[in-house]
């Protein structure tokens, strides 16, 4: 209000984008790919990657599950024509597809597809897409902002004496020293 800008949140679509982004984390990436294609169908449509990534996904959740009967069902029946399409995606396949070949994937050289950072990439991938095709900023503005007001006090400290902010958290006005 103080700015007298309009905000253009629409609070609908940042719940809906949390709420994929969390089915993602949590593996439930069938549950993902449903409610982004309730938000846009075209998302998946026109970005294949991403629809790879999350396919990829689903993929590590059923291994990670112990399902690998169901996981090479999956891998034939929905990653590999994709991979045979694309050269990247079919080194991701085969890098993906190595978790099956050790017992104990937490010391295989592809075992980092298990860690939660796997996940955590792959909904920041979705959060961006989401917001990309509702024509927002993928970055959120705070940051660049924040970076803004300590370059702008650094110039004005070479040229005035002026209150400024020393301590972003608190946002308060310090009187110069004079």
């Amino acid at each position: 209000m103080e700015s007298g800008t309009e905000p253009d949140i629409d609070l609908a679509t940042i719940t809906d984008r949390m709420a994929v982004k969390k089915a993602v984390q949590c593996g439930n990436v069938e549950d993902a790919i449903e409610k982004v294609n309730d938000l846009n169908p075209e998302i998946l449509d026109t970005n294949p990657q991403l629809f790879f990534h999350l396919q990829q996904q689903r993929f590590i959740e059923l291994i990670r599950n112990g399902k690998v009967e169901e996981a090479l069902e999956f891998a034939q029946e929905e990653l590999a024509p994709r991979g045979e399409e694309n050269q990247s995606f079919l080194e991701e396949l085969e890098r993906t597809v190595a978790l099956l070949a050790f017992e104990d994937v937490s010391n295989c050289p592809v075992g980092g597809l298990l860690d939660i950072s796997q996940r955590l990439k792959t909904a920041s991938e979705v959060n961006a897409a989401i917001l990309t095709s509702q024509s927002r900023e993928k970055d959120p503005k705070l940051p660049s902002l924040l970076k803004m007001l300590l370059w702008a006090q650094n110039q004005l400290d070479e040229k005035a004496v002026y209150p400024r902010i020393n301590d972003l958290s608190t946002a308060m006005l310090e009187d110069p020293a004079v």
